[in-house]
């Protein structure tokens, strides 16, 4: 339900990359001139001169929008890119998985209509069942403090028609980083502390509740009400879950709080709550794919990827549109310098990568031969940000091949670039997992931040105009001259792994190799 008690500690350090690599410690790929490759040369003018980034992600996040998986957006989504791909001249089909739970918003008003009228700023949770065409009046409760059963039953039967908060709420929704400005020590060790006590009586309150959601259904409640504050005022991470059969609400921090002060005070608050949602049964869900095909070694691979799913709260700009315009655009200027490449590159756009990585995983258990002739993978999920680091994961021995590819991309692009030392493989966080845990050569790029944690990642915030479109353009310049370079590199991409792998600091011992894990097919036996 999305009942998580408190706010997010936010780490506040400098941002790596936010400047340029200094001049007397450039590593050696950073080349000091203009690239000396003709092909990346025109890569870089295709990409700087007639970028279609900004077309391409308007479109996407402004026009589609959130693309939660198995929703008619994600649907839509999947015919548009498909569409840009075949007019730029390159097949794009779908591989199909499995089946979903179909799901689709429609509005949500919730409005404060005693002891006084506002409209609040609320959103129903994916997967959550609607009003039926009509609004739905109810009085706002809170969860009860006692953990008895005679007392906890009692309660029960007191919430029929009526919506339950089931959130700490937030003493101040103000940001830790004004806190930190302008409070004095005193203040806020003051709201620490009282924060601290809150959060601990919402623990026992929650813990108290167990099964909370079938319960509350079965004593006829209205719905449950929570907040995702993410640290920030006006902004909510928004979640949500097919297991969903109360309706489900999220309302930011500010008028949260609100409706919880005057619960507890037995101020009467009351709500009228219209939420139109659909349920559309099990529907297909599927991977977006697109390739040219290699013309001397068809059956080695060059994958771009990034997950084309989002939460459903806002249009899925930097989680992960940005990611999927990369992709699009680097494929759009490998298709117009270089219309034969020698191994097949092929982009996926991963569906269900929010429930689990589900999407790649199901196609690596689906295409294993694929994953055997994988020369590279690339992988771009976390944000808006310029590229700032590359690592060659647990196979030291691409190392060297990866700062050569990195030595021939011009100086504006890789004087921001950290590469990392070899280290452990990734276990999850995004879609080239599922490839390295089957110990293929699949990279992450990592990005600027942007305050992506707790700005835009599921948030109710992640709109196109968080986009910072130099930034992606300068990404997909980089992508596709990255996957030039493994296309016709003559060599094939060492997979040998490191050994031993970095020791686990908490125990002193070697840590394994993650095991590979297969995709789930269905909503049968999602936990979220």
């Amino acid at each position: 339900l999305n009942a998580q008690p408190g706010g997010q500690r936010r780490e506040i350090a400098p941002a790596p990359g936010a400047t340029p690599i200094p001049a007397d410690s450039l590593p050696a790929y950073v080349r000091q001139s203009a690239p000396t490759d003709p092909i990346i040369a025109r890569i870089w003018e295709e990409g700087t001169q007639r970028s279609q980034v900004a077309t391409l992600a308007q479109a996407l996040v402004d026009s589609i929008g959130a693309r939660l998986t198995a929703s008619p957006e994600i649907e839509s989504a999947s015919r548009w890119a498909m569409s840009m791909y075949q007019r730029w001249g390159i097949p794009a089909r779908q591989h199909r998985y499995g089946t979903w739970p179909s799901w689709q918003r429609g509005h949500t008003h919730v409005d404060l209509i005693a002891p006084r009228v506002r409209t609040l700023e609320a959103i129903s949770l994916a997967w959550s069942p609607g009003t039926r065409g009509k609004a739905v009046t109810g009085d706002v409760v809170t969860l009860p403090d006692s953990a008895g059963t005679d007392a906890y039953a009692t309660w029960l039967r007191s919430v029929r028609g009526k919506f339950v908060l089931a959130s700490a709420p937030q003493l101040s929704c103000r940001s830790r980083d004004q806190w930190a400005e302008y409070g004095t020590p005193e203040s806020q060790e003051r709201i620490r502390a009282q924060q601290d006590s809150v959060n601990g009586v919402w623990r026992s309150r929650i813990a108290a509740a167990d099964s909370l959601q079938d319960r509350l259904r079965a004593a006829g409640a209205a719905g449950v009400i929570t907040h995702g504050f993410s640290g920030y005022p006006g902004i909510d991470k928004v979640f949500g879950s097919p297991r969903l059969r109360l309706l489900g609400i999220d309302i930011t921090c500010e008028d949260y709080g609100l409706l919880a002060r005057m619960a507890e005070r037995r101020q009467s608050p009351r709500l009228r709550v219209d939420a139109a949602t659909e349920m559309r049964g099990e529907r297909p869900v599927f991977n977006t794919i697109a390739e040219m095909r290699g013309r001397e070694r068809p059956d080695e691979y060059v994958i771009l990827s990034a997950h084309f799913d989002s939460w459903s709260a806002s249009g899925g700009a930097t989680d992960n549109g940005t990611g999927t315009v990369a992709m699009m655009e680097a494929m759009r200027i490998l298709k117009a310098v270089l219309p034969n490449p020698r191994r097949t590159i092929l982009v996926g756009h991963w569906s269900g990568e929010e429930q689990g990585l589900n999407g790649s995983r199901a196609f690596v258990e689906d295409h294993p031969a694929i994953v055997q002739g994988l020369q590279a993978l690339i992988n771009q999920d976390n944000g808006t940000g310029r590229i700032v680091s590359m690592s060659p994961g647990a196979l030291p021995g691409t190392a060297p091949i990866l700062q050569r590819y990195l030595g021939e991309i011009p100086r504006e692009i890789t004087q921001f670039i950290r590469f990392g030392r070899p280290g452990m493989p990734p276990t999850g966080g995004s879609d080239h997992a599922s490839f390295a845990c089957a110990g293929a050569p699949a990279f992450g790029l990592g990005s600027l931040s942007w305050d992506y944690g707790l700005t835009t990642w599921h948030t109710n915030r992640d709109t196109y105009d968080k986009i910072v479109l130099d930034d992606l353009r300068s990404n997909a310049i980089l992508i596709a001259a990255l996957a030039y370079q493994a296309s016709e590199d003559p060599a094939t991409m060492p997979r040998d792994r490191l050994d031993p792998l970095p020791t686990d600091p908490q125990t002193g011992q070697a840590r394994a190799w993650p095991e590979w894990r297969k995709g789930l097919r269905s909503a049968e036996g999602y936990a979220r």
